[in-house]
């Protein structure tokens, strides 16, 4: 897991990971295949339909054609979108993308799975099935790098943590530890603002 505050960096990092952005300096090595679920609709053109859009993401995964042709069914029954695949994708709603996206990006079994907190846009019934899958990746050593805010999902899934501050390491270990002395430190910091908040003086 990677957490901090709005602006530490976590989905720079994210992006840097999947060969978005470049570092502007040290270098990311990674090897495998990697998929990543980063912002709502991205890869995804709005004027292909469901099928089009996968077929167009497994040739840059490096998929064939056939090979996806056989996805194409089990992906769009996990996302719940068996009837929607030859809909062009700009009538999707949020929950829509993302259960494709995360299908996808989970049906061609990469070594490295990148998510950056877009599950909390899916309802609980499919949040659950993602979090089972994700389990099923755990258990045959993949790895994972989840970005998000929701600590209760982080406990529940990682076993290490990543915490990002102002863009440097500001702790990296066991989640447990990080995640105590991260809600530790935001507490302190809650407490101070309350103390400047009530020592100002109002009026004339």
């Amino acid at each position: 897991a990677i957490i901090g505050s709005n602006g530490a960096g976590k989905s720079t990092t994210l992006k840097i990971l999947a060969g978005i952005y470049r570092p502007t300096s040290g270098t990311s090595v990674s090897t495998g295949r990697i998929a990543s679920l980063l912002d709502l609709g991205v890869g995804f053109h709005p004027d292909l339909t469901g099928v089009e859009n996968l077929m167009l993401n497994g040739a840059m995964l490096g998929l064939g054609r056939n090979d996806m042709k056989k996805l194409i069914p089990e992906i769009a029954d996990f996302a719940q979108l068996t009837r929607f695949m030859d809909t062009p994708v700009k009538y999707y709603s949020d929950g829509m993308f993302m259960r494709l996206g995360f299908s996808l990006a989970t049906a061609v079994d990469p070594d490295i799975l990148l998510i950056d907190e877009v599950l909390a846009v899916g309802d609980v019934g499919f949040q659950e099935k993602c979090y089972e899958r994700i389990w099923d990746f755990r258990g045959r050593g993949k790895t994972i790098v989840f970005v998000s805010h929701d600590l209760e999902a982080v406990s529940k899934l990682c076993n290490r943590a990543v915490w990002l501050d102002e863009g440097k390491i500001k702790m990296d270990g066991d989640s447990e530890e990080v995640l105590s002395n991260y809600l530790q430190k935001a507490s302190e910091r809650k407490e101070n603002a309350a103390v400047i908040t009530a020592s100002k003086e109002w009026g004339s």
